[in-house]
């Protein structure tokens, strides 16, 4: 069976810098910082002060009450995300079968505040007065399933859950679903919502989060005075599609997706393989997956987490990934404006390389004052710049060792 090319026809997003696709994307390239003060929650025992919150979203412009009530957060974003990743690709229901279209949305945690909400009902009302759609709304795989039946896709559903990879693993899988002939289109990435009670004060109780509370340099990958990533929350969904469907319905074409890599540390819980074998090897089985050489690509967005052990072990994957090119390359964080949006991080990512390639702009790593000295490569701090991309990968490193990677292409028919 021949190989299909795989392109993106169509992008959703809802971040802290905006509710669409749009908006988000102006805001990363004018180096906004979607980082403010920490509002949903008040924890007066965790010193953590600021987050990249979901501001203005107004869930009933979107949903009936009737839905908002059946829908936890974390699906309620990726099916906004998803929607808009659909009207933007102008897609039609008579431009596809709906069995031949596909649905893998991954998320790291799921429906956080629905599992918080209704264990608080339990202890104070008892057991037997929690909602019957507890589990529904709180299971991880609900946000694909709900997606699937918002868009009426009735192929593959599936929610891939690897912690901080998850969405990039999710857009992968997609690519490769689509490039073997199983799917002719599928929407794909991840959401997540998880700025509550239990996810601040978890994340800050393994030390992974930020301290500091400036907003503009709270997040600052790179640097050597990071101190741990800030909590972010949204969505960011793909519409991919084989070249020979968006030619016969004549789409309009953002970017090319030609590589997909996936590994694992195997060495720890949370932290990253010091010495990055894991993550050079995914680098690497990306570039292999897609045929090209280190020497093909311009631009990386990093996982760039601003943890001290993420940050240094991503910087030495690239290098022993791309050598001498490593220097010439032009890298960014985009968490160091939208925060980390754990399991939707790499949809939000991916959506941004796909956009970078188009426009031909890498976006800029802000908060980036004083590089560490392991963190030595060009991470265009403070402002992005324009940029000729014909190649560019994203890059994902989740809890647990997991490792994705995507490389996309500017299109060429």
């Amino acid at each position: 069976m021949a190989r299909e090319r795989v392109v993106i026809t169509g992008i959703g997003l809802v971040t802290p810098l905006g509710l669409d696709t749009i908006s988000s994307w102006q805001a990363i390239k004018d180096g906004e910082i979607g980082i403010k003060p920490l509002s949903k929650v008040h924890l007066d025992d965790v010193d953590v002060s600021v987050a990249a919150e979901i501001r203005n979203f107004d869930p009933l412009v979107h949903f009936s009450k009737k839905e908002c009530r059946r829908m936890d957060l974390v699906t309620q974003y990726g099916v906004v995300a998803a929607r808009e990743a659909i009207q933007s690709a102008k897609l039609k229901s008579s431009d596809y079968q709906s069995e031949r279209a596909g649905v893998i949305v991954g998320t790291g945690i799921g429906g956080l505040s629905t599992i918080e909400k209704e264990h608080s009902t339990g202890l104070n009302r008892g057991f037997s007065r929690i909602s019957p759609f507890f589990i529904p709304l709180s299971i991880a795989n609900i946000t694909a399933g709900s997606i699937a039946m918002d868009s009426q896709f009735h192929g593959v559903c599936t929610a891939v859950v690897t912690a901080c990879a998850a969405a990039t693993n999710s857009i992968g899988e997609a690519f490769h679903k689509i490039r073997d002939g199983y799917l002719d289109l599928a929407l794909a990435g991840g959401s997540e919502a998880s700025i509550t009670e239990l996810g601040i004060g978890g994340f800050a109780a393994l030390r992974a989060l930020s301290t500091n509370s400036d907003t503009q340099t709270a997040s600052r990958p790179f640097d050597q005075e990071r101190d741990g990533f800030v909590m972010g929350e949204g969505a960011g969904i793909l519409l991919l599609e084989s070249l020979s469907s968006a030619r016969r319905r004549q789409a309009e074409i953002i970017a090319e997706v030609v590589g997909y890599g996936a590994s694992c540390d195997a060495f720890h819980m949370t932290a990253p393989d010091p010495e990055a074998k894991g993550a050079t090897l995914c680098l690497q089985l990306c570039l292999a997956d897609a045929q090209i050489s280190p020497a093909d690509v311009q631009y990386i967005n990093a996982h760039g987490t601003s943890t001290p052990l993420n940050d240094s072990a991503e910087t030495l994957a690239i290098k022993q990934t791309f050598a001498e090119q490593a220097s010439k390359l032009k890298i960014s964080s985009t968490k160091s404006q939208i925060g980390h949006l754990l399991g939707a991080s790499g949809g939000v990512e991916a959506a941004v390389t796909a956009l970078a390639i188009r426009d031909q702009f890498a976006p800029p790593t802000m908060g980036l004052k004083k590089p560490s000295e392991d963190c030595d490569l060009d991470y265009l701090a403070g402002a992005g710049e324009p940029l000729d991309i014909d190649y560019a990968v994203s890059n994902s490193l989740g809890f647990g060792g997991h490792n994705a990677s995507l490389a996309f292409a500017r299109f060429k028919d």
